[in-house]
């Protein structure tokens, strides 16, 4: 009977069995059987001496990794700093060394002496149909490089857009990266004028009768670009600061009545497309020597100059979305 339990004692399912509750095979480990709840001061006191070590380990080393990284951007700093005083003083040579070439002052070579500016003075009036010659060397003969500077003007706007616009998220949103966006967005406009005058009577007041005249100017300055000094670029301008103004006094619920980002999105795209389609056939038909079929109209009448006076509008619209697109999102994040 007693061989039989000890058989039973020594069997796999018993020692498989304390194995599963936790005890320590004496046989195996030559001790008792302790449970890990039993376990005595002693190896308690060493398992704590033992985390603390490697605890401390692990902090001397992540010490040792930043004091490491500290010394490898240090070292970076000082190449970068080497680096870039190297390459300005190489650009300035470079462009030192080019000055040495160009024509002395009044020589008959330089390159303004030729006859580029004699034919856009002599023959502007005639072939432009614009009595303003800069509007008409701007936006006829060197149109290619107004519709760059406009494109440049889009992409700027775009990479702002980008960088400082905060979604806004649905109301329903309770968790998420568009529901902190959107608390953002709403706490942006909580203090959309913190630091500006909040319903100002004399700023408002003084809007109501200056942002009309402000933009009236502004439309008479890109309509008259082809008769008068001013034209798209100008316009845009004044027509932007009396958006500004207009923002500056009644605030964004006001100005997204009429201008939101859907409606710049809008109005952008289509003044950069009819430009780009205008001009396109304008240089399809000038390089295969064709007639274009555009009236250039009686020089001096606002109806003149071909395509010069579209062109105003769509840069004139172009420059003022812009405008008030950079002022928006610096100063909230959204239209």
């Amino acid at each position: 009977m007693s061989r039989q339990k000890d058989n039973y004692e020594n069997s796999w399912w018993l020692k498989f069995k304390r194995w599963v509750e936790g005890e320590i095979d004496p046989l195996a480990h030559g001790m008792e059987t302790v449970r890990p709840d039993q376990e005595t001061e002693d190896r308690r006191w060493q398992r704590e001496k033992l985390l603390q070590a490697r605890t401390a380990k692990e902090r001397k080393s992540q010490e040792l990794r930043e004091a490491l990284e500290a010394r490898e951007l240090r070292q970076y700093q000082k190449i970068y700093q080497v680096l870039s005083v190297l390459l300005c003083v190489a650009v300035s040579l470079v462009l030192l060394w080019t000055i040495t070439y160009l024509p002395e002052i009044g020589d008959a070579g330089n390159p303004d002496n030729n006859e580029v500016s004699a034919r856009y003075i002599e023959q502007g009036l005639k072939e432009t149909g614009a009595v303003n010659i800069v509007t008409g060397m701007i936006l006829d003969y060197r149109a290619f490089d107004t519709f760059g500077e406009s494109c440049v003007l889009f992409i700027a706007s775009c990479c702002v857009l980008v960088l400082l616009r905060m979604d806004g998220g649905s109301d329903g949103e309770k968790s998420g990266k568009k529901g902190a966006s959107g608390a953002k967005k709403r706490m942006a406009e909580t203090n959309d004028r913190l630091y500006e005058p909040k319903n100002d009577v004399i700023l408002q007041q003084c809007s109501c009768v200056l942002v009309p005249l402000i933009l009236v100017f502004g439309v008479y300055i890109v309509l008259n670009g082809h008769l008068s000094p001013g034209g798209g670029f100008s316009g845009g301008a004044v027509l932007g600061s009396g958006l500004i103004l207009y923002l500056n006094a009644f605030g964004f619920r006001r100005t997204g009545q009429f201008l939101t980002e859907k409606v710049y999105r809008r109005v952008t795209l289509s003044a950069l497309t009819f430009y780009c389609l205008a001009k396109s056939y304008s240089f399809f038909t000038g390089a295969n020597h064709l007639e274009s079929g555009i009236p250039l109209g009686t020089p001096g009448d606002i109806l003149s100059s071909g395509l010069i006076l579209p062109l105003n509008i769509c840069v004139g619209l172009v420059v003022a979305c812009t405008m008030y697109a950079f002022y928006a999102l610096f100063r909230k994040g959204g239209m």
